[in-house]
């Protein structure tokens, strides 16, 4: 009996070790990825990058074709500098009937001196009134026409300038580039191949900075807390796990059921937390690495 009993109360010290585990979660190293896609469709001329490639922010990677935008620029560009040299020349349009008026206006003067010495009637200088006034009247409607013409011309060598602009931004989004400092992940398309707006070209993150996200159930939430400090340990398999500094950077506020690959340290939990642990990459981690943390 002695030997029986403390058979079964080795048996439950072994099982009590084996549940006791030295961490509170597990989960997965994730990053913020970019899928690139095409803006504008043509032929891909180039997409010099591959696989694991590293590539800073803002450096053109590819290049769609761009021989047919750049022609219907030259063409606006014709187009405009046509419309612009057949806008009117106001002032020269109008300067022979500025000669008219002064030269009338002088006939007037004259007029009224000799109606002053009795050498010209009324009538004359009634008459030479009314003609400097008709002179001025065209001149009003000359320039109105010419104001509104040149208004017209104007606005259509606008409208070409906006266009223009819009197929210099389509050809600017022909030159493919990267949005950010990372490592491509996934590449899509390959040169020759032809791109459609929206189409995915590569996928890249930045892998200096990852994440590891894991669930806790909510009688956990209690001992965590957004930018406390805990320690993640990375699995690569067999005995070989390395601990990384982490921080808490984000907690759901709504629970979810536990998802089938994810364990936790109550196992009957099926309702949990997501959260996110920031972790600086020594070039060792990798996106959908298993791991877990401890607090």
């Amino acid at each position: 009996m002695k030997k029986t009993a403390l058979f079964f109360v080795t048996v439950i010290l072994s099982v009590a070790c084996y549940d006791s585990r030295e961490y509170d979660a597990t989960g997965i190293f994730e990053a913020n990825t970019v899928t690139v896609s095409a803006e504008v469709s043509g032929k891909i001329e180039s997409l010099d990058i591959e696989e694991g490639d590293s590539v800073l922010a803002g450096h053109e990677v590819g290049l769609v074709d761009t021989t047919l935008l750049s022609l219907q620029r030259k063409q606006l560009q014709s187009q405009q500098a046509s419309i612009e040299k057949s806008s009117p020349d106001i002032a020269a349009q109008a300067a022979a009937l500025r000669v008219r008026i002064a030269h009338q206006r002088h006939e007037c003067d004259r007029v009224a001196r000799l109606l002053a010495d009795g050498a010209a009637t009324q009538k004359q200088r009634d008459d030479a009134d009314a003609q400097l006034r008709t002179l001025r009247g065209q001149l009003d409607g000359l320039l109105s026409q010419l104001d509104k013409s040149r208004g017209s011309i104007s606005e259509s060598a606008s409208a070409l300038q906006y266009q223009r602009e819009q197929i210099e931004v389509q050809i600017r989004k022909c030159h493919i580039a990267a949005p950010i400092t990372g490592t491509i992940l996934e590449k899509y398309a390959e040169r020759g191949e032809y791109a459609t707006p929206g189409r995915p070209l590569f996928k890249m993150a930045n892998l200096d900075a990852v994440y590891f996200r894991c669930y806790f159930t909510a009688s956990q939430l209690a001992h965590i807390r957004i930018g406390q400090e805990v320690t993640v340990i990375a699995d690569f398999g067999g005995d070989e796990q390395y601990e990384y500094p982490g921080k808490i950077t984000w907690i759901a506020q709504e629970s979810e059921f536990t998802p089938k690959n994810i364990q936790t340290r109550d196992s009957r939990a099926n309702l949990v937390y997501a959260v996110k642990i920031a972790v600086k990459n020594d070039g060792r981690l990798k996106l959908g690495q298993y791991g877990e943390v401890r607090l």
